[in-house]
């Protein structure tokens, strides 16, 4: 599976941003599909995951209520849809991919797709 994250970009805190992830054609659906990000000095952290059919999603606690996972399989593509964005959220956001059936962090993530920088300015 080949995945492209996109949609990065700069905005002020408040603000909203939509990520996109696409993924290769012929076994996108068969993924559970995660959403990670790094910040300069920090660890990559997990900040959203989708489940094959998008029925079931997980959120890390900073960003409950906050973002939103989406994706689309007939379009083989995956988004991220972030409100109220904060400095805290400047990050490089990932898409990836798991062969997993339950959405977790600590999952298998086998593919991973470059990332795209977000920024927050205050």
């Amino acid at each position: 599976v080949q995945l492209q994250a996109s949609g990065g970009g700069m905005v002020q805190t408040g603000g909203s941003l939509r990520l996109s992830c696409s993924g290769s054609p012929r076994t996108f659906s068969d993924y559970t599909l995660g959403w990670f990000r790094q910040a300069p000095g920090k660890e990559r952290e997990f900040v959203a995951g989708i489940s094959r059919t998008g029925d079931d999603t997980a959120y890390a606690d900073s960003v409950k209520g906050r973002f939103a996972v989406s994706r689309d399989n007939p379009s083989n593509t995956a988004s991220l849809q972030m409100n109220s964005l904060d400095t805290e959220d400047t990050a490089v956001y990932y898409c990836a991919a798991s062969a997993s059936l339950v959405i977790t962090s600590s999952a298998p993530w086998l593919y991973w797709g470059k990332g795209t920088q977000v920024t927050v300015s205050s």
